[in-house]
C-alpha cells in the first residue's frame, strides 16, 4: 500500500501534469477515513478535509455530499473546465475521484437493506495554509495597510479576469470566506461549487436554481436567475 501511495503522490507533485484520477481508498487513507479532526471547512456542496501525503505534504480534499452529486456527463464537463485552470490567483485542481461502488443501504422506512450503487465524487486542490480574507476582516485588531488592500483587489481582479476570459467560467459565490491567502500573502480564489461554465458564444444564461450568499449576490441573479460575468463584478464591488 505504501508503494502505491508513493506512486500517487509522485503524480500529484508533477507541476506540469494535468489533474490525475485518484483511488477513493487513497483519499480515504490520507484523510484518516475523512476524520472530523482533518476537517478544514464545509459548505453547501461538501466537506473539505486536510489530506496528508506520505511525504508530509498537505492537499485539500473536497468530498461532495450525496445530495449534490451530478450525473457523470455533467461531472466530467465541469471537471474538464477545472482541469484547465492554472493561475497564481486561483486555487488549482490537482486530482479527483469519480468511482462507484456497491454497498448495502437501509431502505428508508422499511427496516430492510438493499444493495445499491454509491457514487463517490471528490475533488483535490492545492492546500492554501494561511487564512481567508474573512479571517483577516473579522479580527478587529488587524488593520490591512492600503498597499495590501490594493494587492488583494488586484489579485481578485486578475484571477477573475482569467476565469472569465480564458476559462469562460463565472464563480457566483465570491465572498471573503472564498478568498484565501497563502503563506506569502498571495491571494487565491477558491470554492467553485456554484460556478457556471459558458460556451464560446454565450454571454449569459438563466437558471432556476439560485444558490449563493445573500449580500454578495447580484440583484439580477438573486431575483431573476440571470447568470453573467457581471454577477461576479457585483460581488467584487461588495467586497
Amino acid at each position: 500500500m505504501a508503494n502505491s501511495n508513493d506512486l500517487w503522490e509522485k503524480k500529484l507533485q508533477d507541476p506540469s501534469a494535468t489533474p490525475v484520477p485518484l483511488p477513493f481508498e487513497f483519499l480515504k487513507a490520507i484523510t484518516c477515513d475523512f476524520s472530523s479532526e482533518q476537517e478544514l471547512g464545509r459548505g453547501e456542496h461538501g466537506v473539505v478535509y486536510k489530506g496528508v501525503l506520505p511525504s508530509g505534504k498537505i492537499i485539500a480534499v473536497k468530498k461532495l455530499f450525496q445530495t449534490h452529486l451530478m450525473d457523470d456527463k455533467k461531472f466530467q464537463n465541469e471537471l474538464s473546465s477545472l482541469m484547465g485552470i492554472k493561475h497564481q490567483n486561483v486555487v488549482q485542481l490537482i486530482g479527483y475521484c469519480a468511482e462507484t461502488s456497491f454497498e448495502m443501504v437501509n431502505l428508508q422506512g422499511s427496516g430492510k437493506h438493499i444493495m445499491d450503487e454509491i457514487p463517490k465524487r471528490l475533488l483535490c486542490f492545492e492546500y492554501v495554509g494561511n487564512r481567508s480574507l474573512h479571517d483577516y476582516i473579522s479580527v478587529g485588531t488587524f488593520d490591512l495597510e492600503w498597499d495590501m488592500r490594493y494587492e488583494i483587489i488586484r489579485g481578485i481582479c486578475d484571477g477573475l479576469h482569467y476565469l472569465h476570459e480564458k476559462c469562460h467560467t463565472v464563480h457566483l459565490d465570491l465572498k471573503p470566506g472564498n478568498i484565501l491567502m497563502d503563506a506569502t500573502m498571495v491571494l487565491k480564489i477558491a470554492h467553485f461549487g456554484l460556478s457556471k461554465i459558458f460556451g464560446d458564444k454565450q454571454s449569459r444564461i438563466i437558471t432556476e436554481n439560485r444558490p449563493g450568499t445573500l449580500g454578495y449576490m447580484a440583484p439580477e441573479y438573486s431575483f431573476q436567475g440571470v447568470v453573467s460575468m457581471k454577477a461576479d463584478i457585483y460581488s467584487v464591488w461588495v467586497l
